[in-house]
């Protein structure tokens, strides 16, 4: 089943007239409505009525999370407060946060656009959905809530955690299909198994997960261990959350719904475009956005694409998994961390040194770990040991209370953790993403 036949299975030539149609007025409307772009526009000497086709796009400037930051909180938005439903902030935890408005209107269509790939993954109309994907400023759980009631699904609010729960509701309200991180689903598995459950007996068949990096090899484990077809979704806050394409059942690429999400592909040092089929950097621009429209977004995510018709009758582009990130931010239990983060914390502790390095992997279960080693003054080791405990409790409540994940901290020495006359490897990542 295909949610919208006529856009999503639409010829090249037709999908490229309705792009083009889109960027033009989409250019006029961020022209008139939003002081950056205009004055960015005026800069460059371009104005809306230059843009004539899809192709014209190249010509247009890029938007980053520094300048919506930079604008914080409201001054990328291309509507008054007063007109926006809905907002989602992220946390802000390497400076001002990126505020993300919805109308109406932007709430409808993230509403659309995740009934499109829930049905892209194999849902169909009556199916229980149960979500547990968290709820609140994050934009995953109420994604897919707003496509769940879209399409017609029975929808499971269940949000994250309290995993006995989640077992429970699925033993008793039969679910097809599950949403969650690809980590939780394996963690959920382990639990079942403790509980004395057999986890391919569950009444999920469909899964769609996102939120995290995960390989190929973790989705053959959740598919073998939970006996579900497990797909990939991919979305970011700034665009959208979650629905800005899926993989169908068979997960050979996500469709991008291009129609309202433009994608490029671009060397990231030059911002030139890169052929079909090599990696680049994904920049998105949202072509029917009203609350905060983006131009061509530079999301920092390394990826490529593929403009071949998919055997299941879209004809959208299809992107690769997430194979890497232009800038240092890593992706822990779907939270963004950034090492730097780290580095401000110790600064602030006195008896710590700026030298630290993050460990992290993934445990049998499925769930990411990461332990920080942390130099800290020679005198620190001298302590008694129930002191050193302490600071290293201290050390760990600050870095938690930053990163917003639980972390296991080891003081070490100073001189223990590797230099380098380059770039400091601040991360060890043992995980296999590839």
């Amino acid at each position: 089943m295909i949610w919208n036949p006529d856009i999503e299975c639409m010829s090249r030539d037709e999908l490229s007239q309705l792009q083009g149609k889109r960027l033009r007025e989409l250019a006029v409307y961020v022209y008139e409505n939003n002081r950056i772009y205009k004055d960015r526009f005026d800069q460059i000497g371009i104005k809306p009525q230059d843009i004539n086709s899809i192709e014209d796009i190249t010509s247009l400037p890029f938007t980053t999370k520094m300048d919506m930051r930079d604008s914080y909180p409201f001054g990328l938005f291309s509507k008054p407060v007063k007109e926006i439903s809905e907002i989602h902030v992220s946390s802000g935890t390497t400076g001002n946060p990126t505020v993300v408005g919805y109308t109406k209107e932007d709430v409808q269509l993230w509403s659309t656009v995740m009934a499109r790939s829930l049905c892209c993954a194999g849902a169909e109309p009556g199916d229980i959905l149960q979500v547990a994907y968290g709820y609140g400023l994050f934009t995953g759980g109420l994604g897919l809530h707003y496509g769940g009631l879209e399409m017609g699904l029975v929808v499971i609010p269940a949000s994250s955690g309290n995993t006995r729960r989640q077992i429970k509701l699925m033993q008793d309200f039969k679910p097809r299909i599950l949403a969650c991180t690809p980590s939780y689903a394996l963690y959920i598995t382990e639990e079942m198994k403790s509980m004395g459950l057999d986890p391919r007996q569950s009444e999920w068949e469909i899964g769609l997960f996102g939120a995290e990096p995960w390989s190929d090899s973790m989705r053959n484990e959740i598919e073998e261990s939970l006996g579900i077809l497990a797909t990939d979704i991919y979305g970011l806050s700034e665009i959208i959350g979650p629905g800005v394409c899926q993989e169908c059942h068979l997960k050979n690429g996500l469709h991008m719904y291009s129609d309202v999400f433009y994608p490029e592909i671009i060397d990231p040092d030059t911002g030139k475009p890169v052929a079909p089929g090599e990696d680049g950097e994904l920049v998105i621009t949202t072509l029917t956005k009203r609350g905060i429209p983006l131009l061509r977004y530079r999301t920092r995510d390394i990826v490529s694409i593929n403009y071949d018709a998919c055997q299941c009758g879209r004809t959208s582009p299809r992107i690769s998994k997430i194979k890497g990130r232009t800038d240092d931010m890593i992706i822990i239990r779907g939270i963004n961390v950034f090492p730097s983060q780290i580095e401000d914390v110790l600064l602030s502790i006195d008896g710590t040194h700026p030298h630290y390095q993050l460990v992290i992997e993934r445990s049998e279960h499925g769930l990411d770990t990461v332990e920080i080693q942390v130099e800290v003054e020679p005198e620190i080791f001298s302590d008694e040991i129930k002191k050193l405990r302490a600071f290293e409790q201290k050390v760990k409540a600050h870095i938690d209370s930053v990163l917003s994940i639980g972390s296991k901290v080891r003081l070490v020495e100073p001189g223990t953790v590797a230099r380098s006359e380059g770039k400091a490897k601040r991360v060890i990542d043992k995980r296999n993403l590839n």
